[in-house]
């Protein structure tokens, strides 16, 4: 494939990728408006049942069309998942950029977010997942750019062991402090139990971020650039 046909996937699936960050920042502004009209702060407010349930299928449909996006356009397998990486990475950053120009929020890189609540609630300071996404961006461009020069560009077992080790530790890091607090109240199988739902609501809106473990996400993102090293440094023989 020219390389004006591998830039032209990459215009489209960023222009894409914006703007879906677009129709996330515009649900976002409109549930501030409803449940935060003085602004987005911890200890977060009880939801409506129906608006919490349509919340988690939002945020899978919105990767799986993120995911549908890189699959379509990728050469080969490997470029298919670093294209969703790219979609992925892409929607996230922009959907910081666009509540920052909306709203004027967050204050900075430091402010906590509620990032996402799937099996638990993950929190974190903005510029944690930005930093992820960054690194999915450079992984994603490698992947293409090595595509481009061997069609056959695969990734190991060994370099997909490393991402989903270091993807789980991140997971964990998002996780650490809102685990630890609920621990205080219920045993690790409640936290994650569909059935003890308004249990952990009632605990939940209490919930205020104390502090990040950077040391886990730092390890985590450690591993994973092992991966993306490893994955060069073997790709670029082949050539």
């Amino acid at each position: 494939m020219k390389t004006s046909s591998i830039l032209r996937i990459y215009i489209w699936i960023t222009l894409f990728s914006i703007a879906m960050a677009f129709l996330e920042t515009s649900v976002v502004v409109y549930l501030r408006k409803l449940y935060y009209p003085e602004g987005f702060f911890f200890p977060m407010k009880m939801m409506d049942k129906d608006i919490a349930i349509v919340e988690v299928f939002r945020e899978l449909a919105t990767v799986v069309m993120l995911l549908g996006a890189g699959f379509i356009a990728g050469r080969n397998r490997t470029e298919k998942f670093g294209l969703f990486l790219y979609s992925f990475a892409i929607w996230d950053i922009f959907y910081y950029v666009f509540l920052k120009v909306v709203l004027n929020w967050p204050e900075s890189l430091l402010t906590w977010d509620v990032l996402f609540l799937i099996p638990t609630t993950w929190v974190g300071p903005v510029v944690a997942p930005v930093i992820v996404s960054l690194a999915m961006i450079a992984f994603a461009l490698l992947i293409s750019k090595l595509t481009s020069q061997n069609i056959q560009t695969r990734i190991s077992m060994l370099e997909w062991m490393l991402l989903i080790v270091g993807s789980v530790v991140l997971i964990i890091g998002f996780v650490f402090d809102y685990v630890k607090y609920m621990l205080t109240y219920f045993s690790f199988a409640e936290i994650f139990s569909p059935s003890n739902t308004t249990k952990l609501m009632e605990k939940a809106l209490l919930y205020i971020p104390t502090s990040f473990p950077w040391w886990i996400f730092i390890l985590g993102l450690a591993i994973i650039v092992s991966s993306i090293s490893t994955f060069y440094i073997r790709n670029k023989k082949v050539e």
